[in-house]
């Protein structure tokens, strides 16, 4: 019945604390850009306006196209012009950023063994950043990028959680229907939004985020260990 599993990646498959992280994030990127002529305050609540973009967006366009439309609009200057110092960060400065987070070898070898049984594995991580954004934080919690049959990130995703049409995306590239899917993530209000469409879903609890408090025994929930017994007995 099942064919697939997808998974969430920040406070999933990578431990951290988001507040953290963020703020780990942000510092590194506006430090990096004043030493070219972006005022950091300016710059930040550009990217802050271009990431409600991407959250807002109705599938007109892809998300990477709604973010720099309206931060370049914020700041007056086509900042995408200045891509390659971007690319620049993310391949240095904030590979630090890796000390912000943690890791659990669990999260790889649950990936590993959720393969093995024969399921195609989907990293649907919120496509708020550029791949190599993403894939260097899959990366940092272990995984290889080639066990994953899709990596959602903002140049080939039109929508954001939580957002169920970020999830209809999903199964229509891949040609899955809904019943046939498992969506696991730590945010109760992002990633459990899956079950609106028919999909199953596992709550990981290690990184729990559940800003509206709602009640947990309303999903499969536990760690790693429940989540490959979960799996095992779909």
């Amino acid at each position: 019945m099942y064919k697939a599993i997808f998974f969430d990646l920040d406070g999933t498959l990578l431990p951290m604390d988001q507040e953290l992280f963020v703020k780990s994030y942000m510092g590194k990127l506006a430090k990096k850009m004043a030493g070219h002529g972006y005022d950091p305050d300016a710059l930040l609540k550009g990217i802050w306006a271009g990431t409600k973009a991407m959250i807002l967006n109705d599938g007109a366009q892809v998300n990477e196209a709604a973010f720099w439309k309206v931060c370049n609009s914020l700041l007056g200057r086509d900042v995408k012009k200045d891509e390659g110092l971007f690319l620049e960060f993310y391949q240095n400065d904030f590979q630090q950023v890796k000390d912000d987070c943690g890791f659990d070898p669990r999260a790889a070898q649950a990936i590993r063994q959720i393969k093995e049984m024969g399921y195609l594995v989907v990293l649907a991580t919120n496509p708020l950043f550029p791949a190599i954004a993403t894939q260097s934080r899959a990366r940092w919690a272990g995984l290889d990028l080639e066990d994953f049959q899709l990596i959602t990130t903002y140049e080939n995703s039109h929508y954001c959680k939580p957002n169920p049409d970020y999830y209809r995306e999903i199964l229509e590239k891949l040609k899955l229907k809904p019943e046939e899917c498992v969506m696991v993530g730590n945010d109760v209000s992002e990633d459990m939004v899956a079950a609106t469409l028919g999909m199953q879903v596992f709550l990981l609890t290690d990184c729990i985020i559940n800003r509206e408090n709602k009640d947990l025994s309303l999903y499969p929930h536990g760690s790693f260990p429940e989540l490959l017994d979960f799996v095992r007995n779909l």
